[in-house]
């Protein structure tokens, strides 16, 4: 019932709060930023040498290891199951439009060939493969836009000037921000270069130091990133508004507009594009423990309400330390998929509708068509549309195409419904004047 009462709240909130982007932009960004939105679903990967704890990507910051001592695990990570083809194929028939992979988490362990540190998959581990590099072959081979998450925190380096997340004793002379600030940019280079068209870099990790007490020097971060690959967008998972040039606006664990995880009590959402990451389970990164994991249909609900909120919806996996995702992830992922592909029309290159979320569920627009999403239990076989500003001449079922009876009534329309059958979201069509 909460669940409920959030979404009828959510479209007043985001008419209500919405922030005025007031950086000027141009018309190739304008276009980098509509096809963002028309791709609607992405893969989001946490992986790294932390999955071999099998206890969630914060394992070195919980558990206070000692920095030295969780660096040997590199020496024995060999994910011999790993094979970037299966996994780009699976995303694919899934539905997915683009992958985000954690080149760099917090633990400061780099997934691809960096030359900037040998604290890397390629030089410090026995796989001696450069991941990143096969995944980013994997994923064009399959059409997928490959995007980076990358962390501006780092609790390996001890150049990097520790805020809030101090979890184990720093030695306060070795901090240099100069020196982390340049690391953190070759690395940016070699990600932006060595890889081909990327479509986002996704940072994460700049709410160790609130923006007010420390220069992060983002314009200029900023600005390296667009002279290596100018439509490659900027996001910051840092919980605030929207900063500078950033591309698109994140929301960690909720839909715009809710703060059930208690992330995005200081947003306000703004005019760009909007993207909810959301984990399967209740861990980024593999934890052997956590099986609680949410149904495929709770999940294509908030895909869905998250299209009709006019956000993207980035779902994360945490493979195992051997390479291969985990089996729950992967039923789930087939159930996606087989949704997607009866009902992507209703989804991918549409836009929240012209009728508001509502406690039956939300709409989704693409011309002169508006899908009405019937996600949740209707009373009296029927719902209402608030809607002023249009006129609908006709409505039929999606699927069946029969037609709907409709009654216009002060204030909007009211549809009457045959009985539903038990699934995850029944589909109509109404055609828009």
């Amino acid at each position: 019932m909460k669940y409920l009462l959030s979404i009828l709240l959510l479209f007043i909130h985001l008419l209500g709060v919405v922030a005025q982007n007031k950086i000027t932009i141009d018309n190739e960004t304008r276009r980098i930023r509509e096809e963002f939105l028309d791709r609607k679903f992405g893969i989001f990967l946490h992986w790294g040498i932390y999955s071999m704890l099998a206890d969630g990507e914060w394992v070195m910051h919980n558990r206070s290891l000692d920095r030295n001592e969780y660096a040997k695990l590199a020496g024995g990570f060999y994910p011999s199951l790993f094979d970037a083809n299966e996994w780009a194929k699976l995303f694919k028939e899934a539905g997915a439009q683009y992958v985000t992979f954690t080149s760099r988490h917090h633990d400061g362990f780099s997934m691809w060939a960096t030359k900037a540190s040998p604290y890397n998959i390629v030089d410090a581990t026995p796989f001696k493969r450069d991941i990143i590099g096969e995944l980013a072959e994997a994923c064009k081979e399959q059409k997928l836009k490959l995007q980076f998450y990358y962390s501006h925190m780092d609790w390996q380096r001890t150049d990097y000037p520790m805020g809030r997340c101090r979890s184990y004793p720093h030695d306060s002379a070795t901090t240099n921000w100069k020196t982390y600030f340049a690391f953190m940019n070759k690395q940016l280079t070699e990600l932006l270069t060595n890889y081909g068209p990327i479509g986002a870099i996704w940072f994460d990790g700049m709410w160790d130091h609130p923006e007010k007490e420390f220069d992060w020097q983002l314009d200029e971060q900023y600005a390296l990133i667009k002279s290596l690959q100018p439509t490659c967008m900027i996001g910051n998972n840092h919980h605030g508004s929207p900063i500078g040039v950033e591309d698109f606006q994140l929301f960690e664990q909720d839909l715009p507009g809710q703060n059930t995880a208690g992330f995005s009590g200081e947003q306000k959402i703004s005019q760009l594009p909007l993207e909810t990451c959301m984990t399967m389970n209740n861990t980024w990164g593999y934890s052997i423990t956590d099986k609680n994991y949410k149904s495929s249909e709770d999940l294509i609900r908030r895909l869905v309400t998250a299209a009709g909120l006019n956000a993207n919806f980035l779902l994360n996996i945490g493979p195992r330390p051997d390479g291969k995702l985990p089996d729950q992830a992967v039923e789930i992922l087939k159930h996606i998929g087989t949704f997607m592909k009866t009902n992507g029309e209703t989804i991918y290159e549409t836009r929240g509708g012209c009728v508001p979320p509502q406690a039956w569920g939300v709409t989704t627009q693409k011309g002169k068509k508006l899908y009405i999403h019937i996600l949740h239990k209707v009373e009296n076989r029927q719902i209402f549309l608030p809607l002023t500003t249009r006129s609908i001449t006709k409505v039929v079922s999606y699927h069946s195409k029969a037609k709907m009876k409709i009654q216009q009534e002060e204030g909007g329309y009211r549809i009457f419904l045959p009985e539903l059958p038990d699934m995850v979201d029944f589909i109509l069509c109404a055609t828009l004047k």
